[in-house]
């Protein structure tokens, strides 16, 4: 499945959740947890699980977050969208391989994308997740949870770059999901008046090595979007790579535009065209 945008959408608001299904959005994410007051989430329960029986397999990827698998929300909300069969659930504060392998066999073969670092505990499992690889959509992390869990008072410097405890997380959540094999999903930026700085922040996320981007608003999602689609200029470069070293068999290092490409030029080259055919 291509996931570069993922819009989060309140389970308790049916009406965004179809205009949602128009705003380009590769996938939804339809909200049971912390977009829903608690008194609310029987409504949004039912509500998702509609949304999801009409609407699955008709337009973008839909996936569900659940409330947190230590708690009572959780098997309620089981309860209500097993009838409905979404294409993937999200797993907040997930804690490794044990929690992915416990939702797993709920939802067998539904992929599932945890939340990675929202627990002091996650961020030491972050390297198991490679050994329920077959059971992932992706992997992704937030930067909100964890500091209220450890009583930081913030998670971000004057200029909104994160404080070194959560640069670790993240760069965590980014190996952790190559190590797996999956999708490495970037967090959300939450400030969604300030789009130029939103383009920034998704440049940077796919310049580092991320494939996609969680968004809360619609109008992040023709950013994110872009921010990871290949441009005309890379594919070109990309193809020229693959077809250089197709033509010269057995070369180990070769020269391009006056330019060294080798083995891990080809490597990412391939990976760049095989994602833009997705």
């Amino acid at each position: 499945m291509r996931l570069r945008s993922l819009l989060f959408v309140p389970g308790d608001r049916p009406e965004r959740m179809e205009k949602a299904l128009t705003l380009g959005a590769d996938a939804l994410i339809l909200d049971l947890e912390d977009a829903v007051a608690p008194l609310a989430r029987p409504i949004a329960r039912d509500a998702v699980t509609d949304f999801v029986t009409r609407r699955r397999g008709h337009g973008p990827t839909l996936f569900v977050r659940i409330n947190p698998l230590d708690g009572e929300e959780a098997a309620l909300d089981l309860a209500a969208i097993l009838r409905a069969v979404p294409d993937g659930i999200v797993l907040p504060k997930a804690e490794g391989a044990d929690g992915v392998r416990t939702l797993a066999e709920r939802l067998p073969g539904t992929p599932i994308l945890p939340i990675a670092t929202e627990t002091p505990s996650a961020l030491f499992r972050l390297g198991d997740y490679a050994a329920v690889s077959g059971q992932l959509a992706g992997l992704t992390w937030g930067a909100e949870d964890l500091p209220a869990a450890i009583g930081a008072t913030t998670s971000r410097e004057q200029d909104g770059s994160y404080t070194a405890p959560y640069q670790l997380a993240r760069s965590l959540t980014l190996f952790g999901a190559h190590a797996a094999g999956v999708a490495a999903i970037e967090t959300v930026y939450p400030d969604f008046r300030d789009l130029d700085g939103l383009a920034s922040y998704a440049a940077r996320g796919r310049r580092d090595g991320f494939t996609g981007m969680m968004a809360i608003h619609p109008a992040q999602v023709p950013i994110i979007n872009a921010a990871f689609s290949a441009t005309p200029e890379e594919l070109a470069r990309a193809q020229a790579i693959v077809d250089l070293f197709a033509a010269n068999p057995g070369a180990g290092a070769l020269q391009l535009d006056g330019r060294m490409v080798d083995a891990p030029h080809l490597k990412a080259a391939r990976r760049l065209l095989a994602l833009a055919a997705d």
